[in-house]
């Protein structure tokens, strides 16, 4: 028996829509990754790029538990000696909450030639109304 591998002409993207208050941040996030990833599919092949398109609703309704929203701090850096700067993830949510689940998400995936397609498949909108509604996607329940 041969092992099957898939063909990049062989590859089909669905289109998924996710509500961000129906879980916490890291569930949420898991679930986005394995779906842009494609690791969910019987005939995954690591070297194609197989995932799904993955839009996210209501980032301003983002839920975290236990005292996250104080404690949990993201860090960057300007380029400069002492430049480095830190938001925690209240003022993150204040500012866009949906750079919060971009930089969950970003964690999560692999950081190989796929990373940066993969990322531009995720769309993270902060209301309830989005603008892909056309690829008519199909809305995935998230366990708590």
């Amino acid at each position: 028996m041969k092992t099957y591998s898939k063909k990049a002409s062989e590859v089909s993207h669905k289109w998924v829509l996710v509500d961000a208050s129906e879980a916490p941040l890291g569930r949420l996030s898991t679930l986005i990754a394995t779906r842009l990833t494609g690791k969910y599919k019987p005939n995954f092949t690591p070297n194609i790029d197989d995932g799904d398109y993955v839009v996210v609703i209501n980032a301003d309704k983002l839920i975290v538990t236990g005292n996250k929203d104080v404690t949990k701090t993201y860090y960057r850096h300007t380029g400069f000696p002492g430049g480095i700067k830190q938001r925690t993830l209240k003022e993150v949510k204040e500012l866009d909450a949906s750079q919060a689940i971009v930089a969950a998400v970003r964690g999560m995936l692999p950081r190989n030639k796929q990373h940066a397609e993969r990322m531009k498949r995720l769309r993270v909108f902060n209301g309830d109304n989005h603008e892909h509604a056309a690829q008519q996607p199909e809305q995935l329940k998230v366990g708590k």
